[in-house]
């Protein structure tokens, strides 16, 4: 398998190892570093860009542990609290949206969005799902060749669906992409990083007026119009919306993409789904499982004193829940680096765990299930037209992926 260059050097115990580290060897699977831990010390230190130190959890059980552990808080106004991606602490403790909330004020915003996200509404929603990746595949078809399968599809159909779901006009669509491209970029200087999110809560906040003059059956409309007795302010409001926009793009295209190639390094898998359409669900599961994309989005802090597998963590101290480290935890999973469209997932964190857990999970399976089995289906003779080792990856952003991702059929 194809690797990625040299890896993060181990720290000392004067100098704990820089993080985050890096994919530096097959890209598919998790940072090599990972293993190590799991097996001589789970619970370890770790140094940010910014220079403040940070706990890493890597083992399955003490991950599902510490997602579950009220002392242990997501809440984003608590000073020191990991930043999402790893570039550092928030030393002033500022609010974020409510996926950096707890309960209760975390689960007012859930009971208003998880209706939109249920199996059954997502069902309801298939045909649309699929209308929007044909269209994609013809623009992809017709573009000629090579062909960017990231630009072209994998960021394309996530942006589309989600856009729509939300209630944002199509004319707005590209604007709210590139603005979220750039808030999970960590290489993005400060001052660009602060315009990017202020365009974007201006932008829903015009759009929260808008749904009031003229409702639709959208989530915008829904946070709208929301009980008044709940008290939530248009800011709170344009924050969730820009959340649900934020996770669902980045984090779907980056498995389009990296799926894809996947399964184009997996031909005999790829042969069994291509024959029996029926596996693509499983498919789908052991490839969020395989890849874990977003390893970087579970930050959380100690509100008191806890104790993680014997290490104690004390109150204001920042962790990093590692969801790719757990995937590929042999204690859970056997063999977990070898792709296996047959194996049981069921426990798999790519999505979180417990009250944080995704709730567009749902409405992302629906997309990639489609995707892929479209994609085959139209182009069964789709490859690569660059080595592996040689394409261009996101090592920069929160969602792991693929700058670009040149096809031929």
């Amino acid at each position: 398998m194809a690797t990625l260059g040299p890896t993060v050097p181990a720290g000392t115990a004067d100098s704990p190892p820089s993080f985050p580290m890096r994919r530096s060897g097959c890209p598919f699977n998790p940072p090599p570093e990972y293993e190590t831990l799991r097996s001589t010390e789970p619970v370890s230190r770790a140094m940010l860009r910014d220079g403040s130190t940070v706990w890493l959890v890597s083992r399955y059980a003490d991950v599902q542990a510490a997602l579950t552990d009220p002392r242990i808080s997501s809440d984003s106004t608590i000073p020191g609290i990991p930043l999402a991606g790893g570039t550092g602490v928030d030393p002033q403790g500022r609010r974020s949206s409510f996926v950096r909330m707890d309960p209760p004020e975390h689960d007012v915003y859930r009971k208003l969005l998880v209706p939109d996200f249920t199996m059954r509404k997502i069902r309801t929603l298939r045909p649309r799902i699929q209308r929007t990746v044909d269209d994609a595949l013809d623009v992809m078809r017709d573009s000629g060749q090579p062909a960017d399968l990231v630009k072209l599809v994998a960021l394309r159909v996530p942006s589309v669906l989600t856009c729509e779901l939300l209630g944002v006009p199509e004319s707005e669509h590209h604007f709210f992409q590139t603005r979220a491209n750039v808030l999970l970029e960590r290489s993005v200087p400060m001052n660009e990083l602060r315009t990017a999110v202020m365009e974007m809560r201006t932008h829903m906040l015009a759009l929260l007026d808008e749904k009031r003059r003229n409702p639709g059956d959208d989530i915008l409309t829904k946070l709208a119009h929301a009980p008044a007795e709940l008290e939530l302010a248009d800011s709170e409001l344009a924050g969730a919306a820009q959340s649900v926009l934020n996770a669902s793009h980045e984090s779907t295209a980056s498995m389009i993409a990296l799926g894809t190639l996947v399964l184009l390094e997996h031909p005999g898998a790829l042969a069994e789904l291509k024959a029996d359409p029926a596996l693509w669900p499983k498919a789908v599961e052991e490839l969020l499982r395989y890849l874990s994309v977003g390893d970087l989005v579970l930050p959380r802090i100690a509100k008191e004193d806890v104790e993680i597998a014997g290490q104690r963590i004390a109150a204001g101290e920042g962790l990093y829940l590692l969801a790719a480290s757990a995937n590929h935890d042999k204690d859970f999973f056997e063999d977990p680096d070898t792709f296996d469209i047959h194996r049981s997932t069921r426990g798999h964190m790519a999505y979180g765990y417990g009250i944080h857990q995704c709730i567009g999970q749902n409405m992302a399976n629906a997309e990639l299930e489609i995707v892929f089995e479209t994609l085959f289906r139209r182009f069964p003779d789709l490859r690569c037209t660059v080595p592996l080792d040689e394409l261009s990856y996101k090592h920069e952003s929160a969602f792991f992926g693929v700058h670009e991702l040149p096809v031929t059929w």
